[in-house]
């Protein structure tokens, strides 16, 4: 499974560990995800998103329904 957020769609960034003789060697910034399930009362069932940590405040600020229908819209969510 890859490491991307669904209603996000956070990916891996590439970058460089620099050392302190300033040599650099590529390396992979994660994102923060986590497995969470949630109820949709319109659609009265429970579904399992792997989300990021940022995206479990924008739902607690928006509310599941309104992240899962911007998702859809965007592709991240089927």
């Amino acid at each position: 499974m890859s490491r991307v957020c669904q209603l996000t769609g956070k990916r891996v960034m590439v970058g460089n560990n620099v050392s302190h003789s300033n040599i650099k060697s590529k390396r992979k910034f994660y994102p923060n995800l986590v497995k969470k399930k949630f109820y949709l009362p319109e659609e009265k069932e429970f579904i399992t998103l792997r989300v990021s940590t940022s995206a479990l405040r924008t739902i607690n600020k928006n509310g599941i329904t309104a992240c899962v229908k911007e998702a859809r819209a965007k592709g991240f969510l089927k």
